[in-house]
């Protein structure tokens, strides 16, 4: 699966904002210490800027910015053979970024998306406000994976059982299917839901969490 698979499996902009601001509180459940989490979201990011947010800590990333004009994302494998970093260079492959609109072109350049300027980026996708579908580069593989397969698994798989199979895994704990399909549907957070999910987490201790992420309260 390649960037371009990725395109056609992603839902409309709201519906991926609700399911990685889903992705963001479970994680924020399951590890109180932000350093551990894996997705995250920024409801507050920059003025009129929402951002979600994926980091494996071993240099693996995706990034996506809600803006008034659409939504921008960028996934960055460190081990492709696409990354900038693979190469004398230091160049995004070609057709990665060469035709993304002008109104994401601020994205592409965003510091906290590159290192001394150069863009951390094997993916790119984007789909603007009115826009029927995901965007991408015209791009040449040549026989390379850009790692959107992995990167955005959770993205284009996106069913309750595919995040509790997965999480079972990254903390090493059993994760209740019941919870997880509670907080994918955004529902409100109970005690109940918390505790089913993580017994040392209170309602009290995910307050700023909950602000963060823009999670629906009662």
């Amino acid at each position: 699966m390649t960037v371009y698979d990725v395109a056609a499996r992603l839902p409309e902009i709201p519906a991926l904002r609700d399911h990685c601001r889903a992705l963001a509180m479970l994680d924020a459940i399951l590890s109180p210490e932000w350093e551990s989490r894996y997705h995250s979201f920024d409801a507050h990011w920059r003025p009129g800027e929402e951002m979600a947010s994926m980091s494996n800590g071993s240099g693996d990333a995706y990034s996506i910015v809600f803006t008034s004009a659409g939504a921008y994302i960028r996934g960055f494998d460190h081990e492709s053979p696409m990354s900038p970093w693979g190469n004398d260079d230091l160049e995004v492959w070609p057709g990665v970024l060469d035709t993304v609109p002008e109104v994401f072109r601020t994205q592409v350049a965003e510091p906290a998306f590159t290192r001394d300027g150069v863009p951390d980026v094997t993916a790119c996708l984007w789909r603007t406000a009115t826009g029927t579908r995901w965007q991408t580069g015209e791009i040449d593989f040549a026989g390379h994976s850009d790692g959107a397969d992995w990167l955005f698994g959770l993205l284009t798989e996106r069913s309750a059982d595919a995040y509790r199979t997965w999480a079972c895994d990254y903390f090493e704990t059993e994760v209740p299917l019941a919870a997880v399909e509670h907080v994918h549907a955004l529902r409100p957070l109970t005690g109940d839901i918390i505790w089913a999910l993580n017994a040392d987490v209170s309602l009290a201790d995910l307050a700023d969490d909950i602000a963060e992420i823009g999670y629906p309260t009662d």
